[in-house]
């Protein structure tokens, strides 16, 4: 293995002397108030925009705009927001302020005597808002106006009438509601029909349950109450305010659904069977008018023998409304009468090695398959139902939104095992004809997803080991290689895993599955999937010639296909300047595309008005947030709607630009470095490093100042006077450190060799993956004056063998075929596990190293970092590990990202500017002085004492 040569760096370095100016550097105070934009929405004429602006901490606020002319109107708390089909009205929820809810929680009241969410109703003629207390939820028509319906929360108990409720039946007593065998039965609550140009309004009792018909000329709901009265389903049409008892009688109703043109309705229902220790469900149809039937019941003709209708699958129509699909799953195996005595009860986990999930996987997702179902299809035309799916091919997919003649038929059962140390994933797949049930194998083993043509005529697939597209006509046949004739590669060109390679991603298919359309590193092809015609590139080359990449947006995202004949919109990304925007073009067009507008920005992905061609999108770089723009499909007229951080201008900020370089290795190589602003090339700055894998296409993102749960905010270190560098890393499989090494150090010995950053004051930071190429680095060279190396891995040779807990899956795939790049079976390739071991080289570290590494971390098991802590500990290193308690593999809670930020700050700011270090860095905080001291506060030298040090470059 090739070793870089020791770089000796001195610590002491006295802070940079301040100077006044006008704008002030970031602090951690500004994270609070510092805004997301949440909940974008564009009505479907274009008029009207709609999105929250949400703080860190605290309240959202509802901003709502005419994208042309004037009209504005903002509404405090308000979130969840949908315009009306008409435009006229927007709807949306308004949260309960932060304070009431946080002062609710430690009041520890009960859930009923918490702040409830309410409902607003916007008028967007006259600005008025009609404001509704303690709202559940809230619907509108798809595509029809006029009306909105709202579920109320359930009347507030009062506290001591509550509090006497409890105390009736004592802890330990009675029956626990997880030991009950029926579904524990409530009163539904209030459900309001309000017309939304007249006020008025309709109410219901008891309801559950409600869905509006698309065109909303219906509205279907269910009512539910504990003593069986006036259990059933209702319609009403809100036009005229009839209502139509579908069906009634004690029982539970679920899974309401209309069919697309809000004629037929759907839902399962166990009537006659609701006092049953496992009531069985029965699929009802009601065609609009007459009488209600059921279609599909525990030992119908079509549903294998012990199953039955499954209250936990969806219930759907096909989009022309002739079939319905439903889901089915074996009948369970009865509860047992009573549980054992607690000093009777065995509780284990048995792990057998011929089970095809290891038994922590199944643990995780054994509630997803005790509630697993299989499609079911009936065919209303006469009432024939078809098993699709079932446990020995768990999955169909059907065509054509739901009315194709044949599906997509998919098993991974057989190969199981292999999840845990080999990826892509394997499986066969069928084509199933949907009147029958009856499928044929097209694919057996095959490491990939395949899926369906939009019509159903074609089974079309990646092929990693041809590095090929593939076609197959459905009803069978011989595959077709789409790209075979293609001159440039179509899979990724930088891949460097030892696993297949992946393609660059394919744009879909054109009307009537004529050509399937798929990528290259540059460009679009189109593919006659047949094979009679040559694939043709529909870009015309336009991108590679210009080192430009094309990629389709879907404009309308319930579009299965292209049209042919229409303009499409492409992004366009410029691979060397990193610049992007907008192009058009046309699947059958004779010229190349038509570039719309391209700068310095990172142009988000428009979405477009539903009926006009207003879309709206964002636009940033470094120095600008990502605000909604507006314009037509041209992009000539762009508009600014949204200001989300107008504050940004207060503060010292800085710029971004891509470097360039040469590794060790004599790759060139892209990064990113990040200026401080007013940057002198005269001074020398201290210098943070980033890097995750490859980053530099990102150089026009913005990166405001949050509390991130696992790296460094680089606008918040650029602004405090540091220079920040993120490489780009190229790996060799097998070397998956000395890689990095190769990349990151030669970059930043390129970045000193410009003269304005200090030698002596580099850090370094990284997570999880950078955790780790930080953890081996820094065996292997000084050139960092102190490290952050967030959930490393240390010991590839214990984290073979390991466990991912959030998924339950073992951690060899990782080693073997993924982004650890190991390439072999630890017993194949053993010296290459403990060479990237951080841990076997532990003591040639001399620089200070932070660690953070969370006890509830599912996905690098925290005693990762523990090995690498106790290992420097022995060796005398300066050493320090941050577990925040519960937390997973990146922090979640606010207050502890806003913690671990200001810790790694000061790691760094004394380490890197000399400023004096807390008390957790220089004594720690003993687990006594827990839960009452965050150790956080400096400790400054006193006169005559010597300076407390935490640790120095030579030291022991």
């Amino acid at each position: 293995m090739r070793r870089f040569l020791p770089f000796l760096v001195v610590f002491g370095l006295a802070p940079e002397a301040a100077h006044a100016q006008v704008k002030r550097p970031l602090d951690h105070s500004v994270y609070d108030s510092w805004n997301r934009i949440v909940d974008e929405r564009l009505s479907d004429s274009g008029q009207w925009l709609s999105y929250a602006l949400n703080p860190q901490d605290g309240d959202a606020q509802l901003h709502v705009r005419a994208v042309m002319g004037a009209g504005a109107h903002s509404v405090p708390r308000g979130r969840d927001a949908t315009f009306t089909k008409d435009a006229r009205w927007l709807v949306f929820l308004i949260k309960p302020e932060l304070a009431l809810t946080r002062e609710a929680k430690k009041a520890k009241k009960k859930p009923d005597q918490q702040p409830k969410d309410s409902l607003g109703l916007l008028n967007l003629s006259t600005g008025d808002v009609t404001k509704v207390a303690r709202v559940k939820s809230f619907a509108v028509p798809d595509l029809g106006s006029g009306f909105v319906a709202y579920l109320l929360e359930a009347e507030r108990a009062p506290a001591q009438e509550d509090d006497a409720k409890e105390e009736e039946t004592p802890a330990g007593e009675g029956e626990a509601p997880d030991d009950k065998k029926k579904k524990d039965k409530k009163d539904g609550t209030t459900l309001v029909l309000r017309n939304l140009t007249t006020g008025e309004e309709t109410r219901f009792e008891k309801v559950t349950e409600y869905v509006f018909a698309e065109d909303g000329s219906r509205l279907a709901y269910v009512v539910s109450a504990k003593d069986g009265e006036g259990d059933g389903v209702y319609v009403v049409t809100p036009a005229s305010g009839d209502i139509a008892a579908i069906m009634t009688g004690t029982g539970d109703y679920e899974s309401l659904a209309f069919d697309d043109a809000g004629r037929q309705l759907a839902f399962i229902a166990n009537r006659n069977d609701n006092e049953a220790d496992q009531p069985s469900y029965s699929l009802y149809y009601w065609p609009g008018s007459g009488e209600v039937s059921a279609v599909a019941s525990e030992g119908a003709t079509g549903l294998p023998p012990q199953w039955w209708v499954s209250d936990h699958g969806d219930v759907e129509f096909s989009a022309n409304g002739r079939r319905l699909f439903f889901g089915s799953a074996p009948r369970p195996s009865p509860e047992p009468e009573e549980k054992p005595a607690e000093w009777e009860e065995v509780t284990v986990d048995i792990w057998n090695w011929r089970d095809p999930l290891l038994q922590p996987m199944q643990l995780v997702n054994r509630e997803r398959e005790l509630n697993r179902t299989y499609t079911a299809v009936v065919d209303l035309r006469d009432r024939r139902v078809t098993q699709l799916a079932d446990t020995e091919m768990p999955q169909v997919d059907v065509g054509e939104d739901g009315d194709a003649a044949l599906a997509l038929g998919t098993s991974d059962l057989p190969y199981r095992q292999k999840i845990s140390w080999d990826t892509p994933r394997y499986n066969d797949y069928y084509i199933v004809t949907v009147s029958t049930g009856h499928r044929t194998k097209l694919l057996e083993g095959f490491q990939g997803r395949a899926t369906l043509s939009p019509e159903g005529k074609y089974l079309t697939w990646w092929d990693g080991r041809e590095k090929a597209w593939f076609a197959m006509p459905a009803a069978g046949g011989e595959p077709t290689n789409l790209s075979a004739a293609v001159p440039h590669p179509v899979s990724n060109e930088l891949h460097d895993w030892p696993m297949l390679p992946s393609s660059y991603g394919s744009a879909g298919w054109t009307d009537g599955d004529r050509e399937f359309l798929f990528y290259d590193r540059h460009d679009i092809w189109a593919a006659d999937p047949s094979g009679r015609r040559a694939p043709r590139n529909v870009t015309d080359g336009a991108g590679r010639d210009q080192n430009l990449r094309f990629r389709y947006v879907r404009l309308d995202p319930d579009a299965e296909t292209i049209d042919r004949d229409e303009p499409m919109v492409l992004r366009a990304f410029n691979r060397t300047t990193k610049a992007s925007g907008y192009a058009t073009d046309r699947v059958d067009g004779d010229t190349p595309p038509r570039m719309l507008v391209m700068d310095a920005y990172s142009f988000g992905s428009p979405r477009k008005a539903t009926d006009t061609d207003v879309v709206m999108f964002t636009r940033q770089n470094f120095q600008d947030f990502p605000d909604l723009w507006t314009s037509d499909l041209t992009f000539n007229n762009m508009q600014q709607q949204s200001e989300a951080n107008p504050q940004i201008s207060e503060y010292l900020w800085g710029t971004s630009e891509l470097v360039h370089w040469r590794s060790t290795d004599g790759i060139e190589l892209d990064g990113l470095l990040y200026k401080p602003e007013n940057f002198d090339p005269s001074k020398q700055y201290p210098m943070m490093v980033y890097f995750y894998e490859k980053m530099s296409d990102g150089l026009h993102s913005h990166r405001p100042p949050i509390p991130g749960g696992s790296s460094i905010s680089v606008s918040f270190y650029v602004s405090r006077g540091y220079v920040v560098f993120i490489p780009d890393i190229h790996y060799q499989v097998g070397y998956p450190g000395e890689s990095a090494m190769d990349c990151v150090v030669s970059g930043v010995l390129s970045i000193l060799e410009r003269g304005f950053v200090d030698p002596k004051r580099v850090g370094v930071q990284g997570h999880s993956w950078g955790g780790y190429q930080i953890a081996y680095m820094v065996t292997q060279t000084d050139i960092f004056a102190a490290a952050e190396a967030g959930a490393p891995v240390s010991n590839m040779t214990s984290a073979y063998g390991g466990i991912r807990w959030q998924s339950g899956m073992s951690r060899m795939f990782q080693y073997e075929k993924s982004q650890s790049r190991i390439g072999g079976t630890l017993w194949e390739a053993t010296p290459r596990y403990i060479a990237n071991s951080p841990l076997f080289w532990a003591d040639k570290v001399n620089t200070p190293v932070l660690m953070m590494h969370n006890d509830a971390d599912g996905a690098v098991p925290w005693y990762q970092g523990i090995e690498f802590f106790v290992a420097l500990r022995r060796l005398g290193r300066p050493t320090w590990m941050l577990n925040y308690n519960g937390e997973a593999h990146g922090l979640r809670k606010y207050q502890n990202r806003k913690d671990w930020q200001i810790r790694m700050q000061q790691f760094f700011d004394h380490y890197l500017k000399g400023a004096a270090p807390p008390v957790w860095l220089a004594n720690g905080v003993p687990a006594t002085a827990k839960g009452r001291s965050l150790g956080l506060d400096l400790v400054e030298p006193k006169a005559g004492v010597e300076k407390v040090t935490t640790g120095s470059r030579d030291g022991r």
